[in-house]
């Protein structure tokens, strides 16, 4: 596994950042980078469960391993959803993190995440235009 990490400046208070990245609404217009129609089904309380599906069904479960509202969402990656069957691969017990700092009347959001080879240059080309949706969205 190698860690990514990533971050941007965003001109709205953490509080709306915060509601733009967990809204469902929000979720799925900013992670339709990764895949259009992607959403997450969970009751987004630490220590839950949360499936990352595709509109195909297929997707990722995880558990949210740690949930701090406003500053902090950590998902612990578990396995894959292929033909709706949950299986354990290559992605178990990698972390993907999201933290909100204030910095002088902004947000800053930062993200780091655990991937495979295969996938480093997905989200180094994907994951920027992710956080860059995000920022939109917020600043209206």
């Amino acid at each position: 596994m190698t860690t990514l990490n990533f971050s941007v400046e965003i001109n709205a208070p953490k509080e709306k950042v915060w509601q733009i990245l967990w809204d469902d609404q929000s979720y799925r217009q900013w992670t339709s980078v990764f895949m259009e129609g992607s959403h997450a089904k969970s009751d987004w309380q630490e220590g839950s469960k949360i499936l990352f599906i595709a509109p195909s069904g297929d997707g990722m479960f995880s558990t949210i391993h740690k949930k701090v509202d406003n500053s902090q969402m950590v998902f612990k990656h578990l396995g894959e959803i292929k033909g709706g069957v949950e299986t354990t691969s290559n992605w178990g017990g990698a972390f993907e993190s999201y933290f909100l700092t204030d910095k002088d009347g902004a947000t800053e959001l930062k993200v780091e995440l655990n991937t495979t080879e295969d996938f480093q240059q997905y989200f180094k080309n994907t994951f920027p235009k992710a956080l860059a949706l995000v920022k939109q969205l917020a600043e209206k």
